[in-house]
């Protein structure tokens, strides 16, 4: 039987995304950088769910001092789910950390944000909140 191992995001600032997911609860369980390959691999994971791991891959600016890469979706996948205990508290902690809330959680069940480089979490309640303001009021931002 195959076994989930992680799922991979391509990312341009990794100390910016670490704080991102920090916010969501994740933490780092393993780094691993290559001097010939120029990249630096860095695995999170929710504490105690070491199993369900992202890896953040960033590829290091060419040797050459040259541009290093930007991704603008292409190589990016439709998007992460996290469970969460209160989906509500969830997104008010992004938000006061200046995160947009992009698809605001409605209906006491599903968020959607983006982190720095623009790759879709979707936030899922464990259950199911009863609507709420100012929740419930809230208009989509962009797209998720």
């Amino acid at each position: 039987m195959p076994k989930f191992l992680h799922s991979m995001i391509r990312v341009t600032d990794v100390d910016k995304t670490i704080a991102f997911f920090d916010l969501l609860g994740l933490k780092e369980v393993k780094r691993f950088d290559s001097e010939q390959g120029r990249f630096t691999l860095v695995y999170l994971a929710a504490p105690g769910d070491e199993d369900a791991q992202v890896e953040l891959t960033y590829n290091w600016p060419p040797a050459d001092g040259s541009a290093g890469e930007t991704y603008d979706g292409g190589r990016n996948f439709g998007h992460i789910a996290y469970q969460v205990e209160n989906i509500y508290a969830t997104c008010q902690t992004l938000m006061d950390a200046g995160i947009t809330i992009n698809r605001p959680p409605r209906d006491g069940h599903m968020a959607f944000v983006r982190t720095p480089d623009n790759i879709s979490i979707e936030l899922l309640q464990d259950g199911r909140l009863e609507p709420a303001e100012p929740w419930a009021s809230m208009p989509n931002i962009g797209a998720w």
